[in-house]
């Protein structure tokens, strides 16, 4: 009884700091990005297929941004470490993409990725073609009835078919889901349980739960209080994120969490976010993706995010 409410009495000391860190205090300065180019090698991700597309792939379009956004970060706040997942046509595995995140203590991950969605198929006529009808009759009754089949040519319409582009356009901000914490905690964990003579947790400043034992019932508890406080640092980076595209002529569409989850926001023990730059399979899209000015102009965008971000960390750490 003694050593549970001492235990109690633990937990309760640890969250009553941690959550004097949620306004405010103590709370840990930016100083490391993780930038993920999404897909890569085998992996193609979503290609333009619509009539006339430039059949562009998400892979190429992805690294050509995240390779903008690193210079452009690594420009404007030299004062930060940022590690790129890759730099070159490389397939990784999301858990790969996840481990290099955890391994190098990033506290923002970004995914970076090109949307897309179902087409509709189009037909028009093309011309036109002569084929072989049958005419059917039927002579006689009984056992002697007998089909008759009498050829006529008949001219009929040629069509072909096509992919329709997509009408929808615009750059939308992704978190993991709130039912999707448990993921977030379960990376927690395990992280801690990786690097268990080395482990820091967010409040950085104090190190009195430095090695910290996450599998124990109080760890637990104080892990899921640290997934929560992902989940709402990634939403507070993914609004301003919103805000940042709103200021250009792209249309905004907002923060969004998917329901099936995006495993590679969730196995991250950081706040994340992923970012759909453009929807591959819309013209306007696609053009935007693929050329220096987009590319460029939304590297300025997410970082100039990262920057409003950096800033309100520090306010509140003062």
């Amino acid at each position: 009884m003694v050593k549970r409410i001492l235990s109690i009495h633990f937990l309760f000391l640890v969250c009553f700091s941690f959550n004097k860190q949620l306004f405010g205090q103590n709370t840990k300065k930016l100083k490391t990005i993780i930038v993920d180019a999404g897909h890569g090698g085998s992996d193609f991700g979503a290609v333009g297929q619509y009539e006339n597309s430039l059949r562009s792939n998400e892979k190429d379009v992805t690294l050509a941004i995240s390779l903008k956004l690193i210079d452009e970060l690594r420009r404007k706040l030299p004062e930060l470490k940022v590690v790129p997942t890759r730099t070159t046509d490389i397939f990784q595995d999301p858990k790969e993409k996840a481990k290099i995140a955890n391994d190098n203590k990033g506290d923002l991950f970004l995914c970076i990725h090109a949307d897309s969605g179902p087409l509709k198929s189009g037909r028009r006529q093309i011309g036109t073609h002569t084929v072989t009808r049958y005419k059917v009759t039927y002579k006689g009754k009984g056992k002697k009835r007998k089909k008759i089949s009498t050829p006529h040519k008949v001219t009929e319409p040629l069509y072909e078919y096509y992919k329709m582009p997509l009408t929808r356009s615009g750059t939308s901000v992704w978190i993991f889901a709130a039912h999707k914490t448990s993921d977030k905690l379960k990376a927690i964990m395990k992280e801690q349980g990786d690097n268990e003579s080395e482990y820091e947790i967010e409040s950085g400043a104090d190190s009195t739960y430095n090695n910290f034992d996450f599998n124990s019932p109080e760890g637990r508890a104080l892990a899921q209080i640290y997934a929560k406080r992902y989940q709402e640092k990634s939403d507070k980076l993914a609004t301003l994120v919103n805000q940042e595209v709103e200021k250009t002529n792209r249309p905004a569409l907002g923060v969004n969490q998917r329901q099936k989850g995006i495993w590679v926001l969730q196995a991250t023990n950081m706040p994340a976010i992923l970012i759909e730059t453009g929807f591959i399979n819309n013209p306007e899209d696609e053009k935007y993706l693929n050329s220096e000015d987009g590319q460029q102009e939304l590297a300025e965008t997410i970082t100039n995010a990262i920057i409003r971000y950096k800033k309100q960390l520090e306010e509140n750490h003062n």
